[in-house]
């Protein structure tokens, strides 16, 4: 529970699982107690097929939990509507996938604005938003360019530049230099690492060790279960 004189974590779960139906019905994560602060580096690993995509759709609000409680910044999830989660999702959550989702017709400032479409305010201010967004992300330079025209890493950068134009309260990012050779990864380890250090709180799944390295703290899952990575574990 969040201390009642200090602000909320970021991320609560307590006693979260998820069941699928079936015979016999499936347990894809196991009840688990889970709190990310303000500021927090977190990495979650697991191989394939451990519940990293499970606990990453009930963090990301694209699920629900069959049982516990998920609050963001407070927010008790399953209290919320649909169209109430949709809004906390688009408010609090920045996402990052090991593909870009960024679509080719579009420019690059374009695809960082449509990150806000939904959202009130003028077209001019998201316009200044996605600019300061690209730039914190080293690509000023490249607001008229399309996709077809970047690297990977520089697909990369506008898809997380996309996360932060809301300003989310967590960035969470799923294998995101899955897609990146080894130098490409690299660099966008050191914008996270750059990120984090300007204070955004960021979760990151993934299966690669170096990627988890980077984290300030790491759990693993496997079958369902979350544990947390002990010193000289992470590699057990």
């Amino acid at each position: 529970m969040a201390n009642a004189a200090g602000p909320a974590p970021v991320v609560e779960l307590e006693r979260v699982a998820r069941v699928f139906p079936g015979t016999p019905p499936v347990e894809a994560l196991k009840a688990t107690d889970l709190v990310i602060h303000e500021g927090d580096y977190i990495a979650i690993v697991g191989p394939s097929g451990s519940g990293k995509s499970t606990l990453l759709h009930i963090l990301g609000l694209l699920d629900q939990p069959s049982a516990g409680i998920y609050r963001i910044d407070g927010i008790d999830t399953q209290e919320l509507g649909e169209r109430e989660r949709a809004g906390v999702r688009s408010a609090r959550i920045g996402f990052v996938f090991q593909s870009f989702h960024l679509l080719n017709h579009r420019s690059t400032i374009e695809n960082v604005m449509l990150a806000e479409i939904y959202r009130p305010g003028s077209r001019a201010k998201r316009r200044d938003r996605a600019i300061e967004a690209l730039e914190q992300v080293g690509l000023g330079h490249r607001l008229t360019s399309f996709p077809t025209t970047l690297s990977g890493g520089e697909r990369q950068r506008v898809a997380v530049a996309r996360a932060l134009v809301g300003e989310p309260s967590l960035l969470l990012a799923d294998e995101p230099t899955g897609n990146l050779d080894s130098g490409t990864s690299a660099q966008i380890l050191d914008l996270f690492d750059d990120l984090h250090a300007e204070g955004l709180t960021l979760a990151v799944i993934t299966h690669d060790g170096d990627v988890s390295a980077r984290a300030k703290r790491q759990v693993r899952i496997r079958d369902g279960v979350v544990t947390p990575v002990t010193a000289g574990a992470e590699h057990a």
